[in-house]
């Protein structure tokens, strides 16, 4: 008889509970969940970059509060971070994306809905409480009016705050842990759902799907552009919109240019699934310090990929995120343990990340900043070429 997990309350972070949810769930969710492009490295520098980074206390400040409360695109939060789009999240556990909400209504988290997501939009955000937020994440098809359909369904929800259009990932990245185990070129319903190890979804009658007539995951538009893409977009959506993948500091300035319609930019690899020995968020997020800096002034910068601790948030907003977001670890921790394990990474996330700015000396996430942190050894890594940002190619460049 396998061993149960050790009580919620014992689990001590996030690296256990991976450790956990690898015993816990099948090979095919393992595989789903663990897979990275091609040698993992980008998944692997994703967190080890964080560890180069020295954090810098100040003592004799009076610690006894600690506010984590922020607002991404406007919308308040209770903590600063927040759960990316994370797919599949049945494989590992039946209460699904839905169970993810439910721990992010637990403490005020904002939540990204994964377009491949194996719940509908509408089954996720059902137990939403008044006030909670969500994105939805977009990957375009080539059949636009695919994307149309679903753009429509999600302007009925209310909860909905923000499109999270996804651009990491034109093509999908070589996953040898997937195809090991068969999970290559999965169906996704109309309904935006991946149709895999669960039961048949509904479509928009109410009618069940059958994923061979629809299968929207292998027609994704490998041809967006900037100036097409969002003209499109701008048309079927009144909602902010936040470009997904950004991984130069000269994307982050173009992102500016569309200010009237981008909103915010999440500095992604897409946890090194797409392209391997693609840079680690942190670097384009200090790309961004060195050679544009005013793209904080224009937009809101969010990163994820490789967060495992609270002073690897901390970090992150030192050097001028204002989210930060998980994907795995909530994949895991339900896995591990469905809604509760997911409750129980916010906490140690939450715990870790108010102990760091209490032994830092700062009450409020908003005073963070770089004299909290020294990252010297990091910058040496970062691109050093020209900042490429001359004005006329940048706007040749977004005519594109």
């Amino acid at each position: 008889m396998e061993k149960e997990n050790p009580p919620v309350e014992n689990w001590l972070n996030l690296d256990e509970i991976e450790d956990l949810a690898t015993k816990t769930v099948s090979k095919k969710a393992w595989a789903y969940y663990y897979s990275a492009a091609d040698d993992k490295i980008s998944k692997r520098i994703n967190t080890e970059a964080y560890r180069s980074i020295q954090l810098r206390p100040k003592v004799f400040v009076d610690c006894t509060r600690c506010d984590l409360s922020t607002n991404l695109l406007g919308n308040p939060v209770s903590i600063p971070i927040y759960v990316s789009p994370a797919a599949m999240a049945r494989l590992g556990h039946e209460s699904g994306e839905a169970g993810i909400a439910e721990a992010c209504r637990s403490f005020g988290a904002l939540q990204i809905i994964s377009n491949s997501a194996s719940m509908t939009p509408e089954q996720i955000v059902a137990g939403a409480a008044e006030g909670q937020a969500f994105g939805w994440q977009l990957y375009v098809q080539g059949d636009r009016t695919k994307s149309e359909r679903m753009l429509d369904r999600i302007h009925k929800l209310k909860a909905i705050k923000f499109i999270a259009l996804t651009l990491d990932s034109p093509v999908g990245g070589k996953r040898e842990d997937d195809q090991r185990h068969g999970n290559v070129n999965q169906t996704m319903t109309d309904s935006g759902s991946e149709a895999n190890d669960y039961e048949s979804l509904e479509n928009d009658s109410g009618k069940p799907v059958n994923p061979a007539e629809d299968q929207v995951f292998l027609g994704m538009d490998p041809s967006l552009t900037w100036s097409e893409t969002l003209a499109w977009l701008a048309r079927h959506t009144t909602l902010p919109i936040v470009l997904k993948g950004i991984q130069t500091h000269e994307d982050a300035y173009i992102a500016t240019k569309y200010k009237s319609q981008v909103k915010g930019i999440i500095l992604s690899n897409h946890g090194g699934r797409s392209l391997d020995t693609a840079p680690p968020a942190v670097h384009t997020l200090l790309e961004i310090r060195k050679y544009c800096p005013e793209v904080f002034d224009n937009l809101d910068v969010w990163i994820d990929g490789g967060i495992k601790r609270g002073t690897d948030v901390v970090k992150a907003l030192c050097l001028g995120a204002r989210g930060v977001g998980i994907g795995r670890a909530a994949l895991w921790g339900l896995g591990a343990g469905g809604v509760a394990g997911v409750k129980r990474t916010l906490e140690i996330l939450t715990d870790e990340t108010k102990t760091c700015m209490r032994l830092l000396g700062v009450e409020h996430v908003r005073d963070l900043g770089p004299q909290h942190i020294n990252s010297r050894l990091l910058e040496k890594q970062i691109y050093d070429g020209p900042a490429d940002l001359d004005r006329e190619q940048i706007k040749s460049r977004s005519r594109l």
